[in-house]
């Protein structure tokens, strides 16, 4: 260790704090006297009005997030959110922005939704004088400031590569000509449901070989099916005749992920022959040969489209739909296969080239994670 500095455990490093009453989510406000803080990754969480619940601040605290992990650094007056929530002061032998960053840095394992305190309370934690604590954090202040601005700019570039396509989209679907047709999705192809497999038959722990379950979470925002070590279920029972997927079948989510993560309507080609059908995954199977498989999939990639969907759809927290809702859509197209097979090269053409762009800017955004990590990493072994 770096001389000059000591080592403490955690619970050694805070104050004993009296937490004042914790609203409930479904209480928060949307507007109102006083912030609420809670373990939400979002700053500021909701309102209150009752002077009675604020945490007044006299030195800066942190926020911990007992089963998300979100730390937050508060320098005023707060109300605090419902379950979940830890408010940690450093002792005087600490800057509150030095501990805030040392928590930050600390990288805990993720237990799930489970509470994560306890992993607090092994922590042994190294700070120097407070002289260098304050050098330390004006160094990191300053570098994750600029940090920070890059994020924002990447960011908003990759909105505008997905606003880019999606823009190309919906002037494909908006044409009205007497070269194109409409009618309803239904007189074209019918949507059939998945198996309901039982649970307790496939996991992310059967061994592989075994054939793959498609689940909601498998699905992306871009329109694509996404298995990797976290979300690949197996299936490990007796195969069901008839719900096993060929490589190129059209498929479409029924069941969004979560109230954030916005997957339901999105559409997904099969690409490898060991995926089973599972409920809440519509199986698109055509009635003829009026249209290319390849523009429903783009017409399904559509805002409209996906508007459609989502106002029909029924639940509170995660939306559902349903055949009929998806079948009664209308779909204009091109009487003529050619012209559909010309205005699918061009969309796959811009495709591609709109996820190169959002490669190399979720590769930008990658670094400059791990460059905030790594100055951490530098700040708490004495090298800034």
């Amino acid at each position: 260790m770096k001389k000059g500095w000591q080592t403490k455990s955690f619970e050694d490093c805070i104050e004993s704090i009296k937490h004042t009453r914790k609203i409930q989510r479904k209480d928060f406000l949307d507007d109102g006297q006083f912030p609420v803080v809670s373990q939400e990754a979002e700053f500021i969480n909701g309102y209150w009005d009752d002077e009675a619940d604020i945490f007044k601040v006299s030195t800066p605290v942190v926020i911990f997030g007992d089963h998300t992990q979100v730390l937050k650094y508060v320098d005023f007056d707060f109300v605090l959110g419902a379950d979940g929530v830890r408010i940690l002061q450093p002792r005087d032998f600490l800057s509150p922005k030095f501990f805030f960053y040392q928590l930050q840095a600390a990288n805990l394992t993720s237990l799930g939704y489970a509470r994560h305190y306890r992993l607090l309370k092994e922590l042994e934690l190294k700070y120097p004088p407070l002289a260098e604590q304050h050098r330390i954090v004006g160094i990191l202040d300053k570098a994750f400031e600029s940090i920070a601005t890059a994020k924002a700019n990447t960011e908003k570039n990759l909105q505008n590569t997905r606003a880019l396509f999606e823009s190309h989209l919906q002037s494909v679907f908006a044409r009205r000509d007497k070269s194109w047709v409409g009618e309803s999705i239904g007189s074209i192809c019918e949507i059939k449901h998945g198996y309901a497999f039982d649970g307790a038959d496939f996991s992310n722990k059967v061994s592989e070989g075994k054939p793959r379950v498609i689940t909601p979470g498998n699905f992306t925002e871009d329109g694509k099916l996404l298995f990797n070590e976290k979300n690949t279920k197996r299936f490990k029972g007796n195969l069901p005749a008839g719900f096993r997927f060929n490589v190129g079948d059209l498929v479409i989510v029924m069941t969004d992920l979560s109230s954030k993560m916005k997957i339901l309507g999105k559409p997904a080609f099969i690409e490898t022959d060991d995926v089973l059908h599972n409920q809440r995954i519509g199986r698109v199977v055509f009635l003829n040969g009026r249209i290319e498989k390849r523009f429903l999939y783009y017409f399904m990639m559509s805002e409209g489209f996906l508007n459609n969907i989502k106002r029909s759809a029924t639940g509170t927290m995660v939306k559902h739909t349903a055949p009929k809702r998806i079948l009664s859509n209308i779909i204009t197209y091109p009487r003529d296969r050619k012209v559909q097979q010309t205005i699918i090269r061009k969309l796959d053409d811009i495709r591609d080239k709109t996820q190169h762009l959002k490669s190399i800017y979720q590769q930008k955004l990658t670094a400059l994670e791990a460059l905030k990590k790594s100055l951490l990493h530098q700040a708490f072994e004495g090298e800034l």
